[in-house]
């Protein structure tokens, strides 16, 4: 199959790419992800308390896990295919994908169609940040990537908010819930397709590899094989277990942490309000990791976020009497757990060459997805044996640190050659 002939990037592309239109949209793109992939969490309450379309607690958990496994499969073949064709209308018909796909969700008339079509949407959900994080680390002319990644990242958080603030006053009409991811998506794809030009360091790249005078002797490896050229090797296998470690913590803290708390004594609704606490801490992370990272390095930067999350998550399994203290350490823990992942995705977007990236952060988020999966099962466990706390948060500790040292072996600088 022929590569397609990218286009000259035109003036008017050119001064588009100038304005905040390209952050401004792979920012709601990515609030639409954390949108949609929060709503499944917000109705399977209603789901399961009205049987609504036969849902029991066992098909609740099929949908729930088959969602992330579409996820991870759409983040893993998204680079590749990002890396080929261009950011721009990968984004594009990722949005429209999951859109369709989510509306089809809330008229899906048994569960094994809203389980299908709930897997077919995570595949589009799953390729959607990569690809917005490949792009708009390109847009970030000053070749820093991380307050472009965290700032991104920030619209997963709104996104999250929004639907759950959404479900509190709608959870018993869940159809709503979905068709208002799906619409959003749907009025976002013209606005994509209007002001979301190419990416110009993907258009230089391909220009660059498709030259004649260029020999693959030369040329860079795209794809999985370019992850692994040279002292890309160690690079490639430390981000995709700091990325596995990182997304382990996120998801099973978002799962668990109400029932953690819970079981050590805690009331239900202070429990409720630690995992509130807890992402606003989580945004105010991304921003202030960003900035450290543009200013410092994001290899230092994700290093000592990493062991801090891992010394304040220990710092939870101590009893605290008061109220605004334990919010308080909550906070702190949220400011560093969430963004040293993304610190993660920042440093994979900053070293690897264009001909590589979409497919870099791609696999990253897929292996971390696995983490994802495997936090909650973890901690689950820990849950049901009723030792959940305080060891739930000295294996959160451990993780954090192999996080750490996951990041500890990889090279600060790798030239587009693998050197």
């Amino acid at each position: 199959m022929s590569t397609p002939a990218v286009a000259p990037v035109t003036t008017s592309a050119r001064t588009a790419a100038t304005t905040r239109w390209p952050a401004i949209l792979c920012w709601l793109a990515v609030a639409l992800e954390g949108f949609d992939l929060v709503v499944l969490g917000a109705v399977i309450p209603e789901l399961l308390a009205t049987n609504a379309i036969g849902f029991t607690t066992e098909a609740a958990t099929l949908v729930a896990t088959l969602s992330l496994v579409g996820v991870g499969l759409g983040a893993a073949a998204v680079g590749p295919i990002s890396d080929r064709f261009g950011r721009r209308y990968t984004i594009i018909v990722c949005v429209l994908i999951f859109s369709i796909f989510t509306l089809l969700v809330a008229f899906s008339p048994n569960v094994a169609l809203f389980t299908t079509f709930r897997f077919i949407a995570g595949l589009a959900l799953g390729a959607v940040m990569p690809g917005c994080l490949a792009y708009i680390s390109e847009h970030n002319r000053s070749g820093k990537t991380g307050k472009a990644t965290t700032l991104t990242m920030t619209g997963y958080h709104a996104g999250a908010v929004a639907i759950s603030l959404l479900a509190v006053f709608y959870s018993h009409n869940w159809h709503l819930l979905f068709i208002a991811g799906g619409v959003a998506g749907l009025v976002l794809v013209p606005l994509l397709w209007w002001k979301l030009p190419e990416s110009q360091a993907f258009v230089d790249a391909r220009a660059a590899k498709d030259r004649p005078a260029q020999t693959a002797a030369v040329a860079p490896k795209t794809g999985v094989a370019g992850l692994f050229v040279g002292r890309f090797k160690l690079v490639t296998i430390g981000v995709w277990a700091a990325s596995f470690m990182g997304l382990l913590l996120v998801y099973g803290l978002n799962t668990w942490l109400p029932k953690i708390m819970a079981d050590a004594g805690y009331e239900v609704s202070d429990s409720l309000v630690m995992l509130l606490v807890m992402n606003v801490g989580a945004v105010v992370g991304l921003v202030i990791a960003g900035w450290l990272a543009d200013k410092h390095g994001t290899k230092p930067i994700v290093l000592l976020w990493f062991i801090l999350a891992a010394v304040f998550l220990a710092a939870l399994s101590i009893p605290m009497t008061s109220q605004v203290l334990l919010n308080i350490a909550v906070f702190i823990t949220g400011v560093f757990v969430f963004s040293a992942q993304v610190l993660v995705y920042a440093f994979v977007s900053a070293i690897y060459p264009p001909t590589a990236r979409g497919t870099a952060i791609g696999m990253a988020s897929a292996v971390g997805r696995i983490g994802a999966i495997v936090g909650p099962f973890i901690t689950g466990t820990l849950v049901t044996a009723g030792i959940a706390y305080p060891w739930g948060f000295y294996l959160f500790a451990v993780v954090a640190v192999f996080g750490f040292a996951a990041m500890a072996i990889v090279p600060k600088a790798v030239d587009a050659a693998g050197r």
